[in-house]
């Protein structure tokens, strides 16, 4: 089949400029790496930034009034602003709000975060209803699981039409006047569907209930604007974006974050304590009981840094070139289902797909020994693959960085894999 790609699309995919950017990436030309979905590969300017903060600053912010600790201190209130710039957590005079801005070791602990605190200040009983999508990762899920088991509300799930796509009719008719708290991931790790989170966080305005977005596959691969979302809680993992692994994000509306108990308790997280009681310190040192991951933070900062010089404008759109390639070049095999839309442009990075009667990780194995990487399995979302009729998939995942022979060498190898278990084609 013809790509839908230009001639001028297609040569600026013909290689990355970016591959020498990540050390990983430079030292193993051979590596054709199609699994950023799971985590991104870092860029040398992460590395740097977090080798540098242990060796020029290397103290526990908040606790010493010396100046290496005073300089640690003002990096993450630095690194805390620049996120919130970067998913638009801007006031109505258009600052930052930093101190909407709370460190948790990956987007999993923002949302148990929330599953943990957000009952108490939002009464579920047997009458109430939480509403999440059938697309969301574990992380989405089960957290969401035992909220409905300890308080008897029902857990209610938004279900996409055939076209992978949860329709405002799905959304009215789900979101209801029992609902309490919606969460729904932003862009599915499977499908790689973007949900309209805008429609579902007014639908769930409308009714009083909160809204929760899971931008974990969102934040590394589109434009997030949290006012355009409308959402009151926003949740990503910084390793995703090229950032270091076991530091996450979670933003919240101020008042929101003001009223919620904390999550975990002891150092760093209290103004005062007594043999008896204790007074919270104000967000976001409320939610970071203990010593937090400020050489995390300072890279992370480092990593938007990155991106940002990049232009997430130019970001997404070659992106979403690689997945629309990915994509047509899979369809191409009459071996291979796409389980997903069929129309290219609407991947972003992820595409799932099956290869014949062959098991996945027979699938990832083999073409591991070509030194393409690709993940198989169930991919943390083993109800949205009963709901869609399968036990597992293979999954490619693009990134700004990677090219048109990573792809192309992806296809090379399941043609490889297909004539080791049927012959040669």
């Amino acid at each position: 089949m013809a790509s839908s790609l230009t001639a001028t699309e297609l040569e600026a995919l013909a290689c990355s400029p970016y591959k020498r950017d990540f050390p990983l990436l430079a030292a193993h030309p051979e590596l054709a790496f199609l699994d950023s979905a799971a985590t991104a590969q870092r860029p040398a300017a992460v590395l740097d930034a977090q080798r540098s903060f242990y060796e020029t600053m290397n103290a526990n912010p908040l606790r010493g009034l010396y100046r290496l600790s005073v300089e640690a201190t003002q990096a993450i209130a630095d690194a805390r602003d620049h996120i919130a710039r970067f998913i638009g957590a801007l006031d109505d005079a258009g600052s930052p709000q930093g101190n909407a801005i709370v460190f948790t070791r990956n987007a999993s602990e923002a949302l148990n975060l929330l599953a943990h605190t957000l009952p108490q200040i939002v009464e579920l009983g047997p009458d109430d209803e939480v509403v999440i999508s059938i697309m969301e990762h574990h992380s989405n899920l089960i957290p969401w699981q035992q909220v409905c088991t300890a308080t008897g509300a029902k857990l209610v799930y938004l279900r996409p039409d055939e076209s992978f796509c949860i329709t405002d009719a799905e959304i009215k008719a789900k979101i209801g006047p029992h609902a309490k708290i919606v969460s729904v991931t932003h862009v599915s790790n499977v499908l790689g569907v973007q949900n309209n989170i805008a429609a579902i966080a007014a639908r769930a305005h409308e009714v009083g209930a909160l809204c929760i977005a899971d931008g974990a596959q969102s934040a590394p691969h589109v434009s997030v604007d949290i006012r355009a979302l409308g959402c009151d809680f926003f949740a990503f993992s910084g390793h995703k974006l090229g950032g270091p692994l076991g530091i996450g994000v979670l933003w919240g509306r101020p008042e929101l974050l003001d009223a919620m108990p904390p999550f975990l308790t002891g150092g760093e997280m209290i103004d005062a304590v007594t043999e008896t009681d204790a007074i919270w310190s104000p967000v976001p040192q409320k939610f970071e009981a203990g010593t937090q991951d400020a050489a995390g933070a300072f890279a992370t900062d480092a990593c938007l840094t990155y991106l940002e010089s990049l232009g997430m404008e130019s970001v997404e759109q070659r992106e979403r070139l690689l997945a629309a390639y990915l994509c047509e070049r899979l369809q191409e095999r009459d071996y291979i289902t796409i389980v997903g839309p069929a129309e290219p442009t609407r991947h972003i990075s992820a595409v799932s797909f099956d290869v014949a009667g062959i098991h996945p990780h027979d699938v990832a194995s083999i073409l591991d020994m070509d030194n393409v990487c690709i993940r198989a399995g169930h991919h943390c979302a083993q109800p949205l693959l009963t709901y869609l009729g399968w036990h597992s998939t293979c999954r490619a995942s693009v990134a700004f960085y990677n090219d048109k022979t990573d792809i192309d060498r992806l296809m090379d190898g399941l043609d490889r894999v297909w004539g080791i278990f049927n012959g040669s084609r």
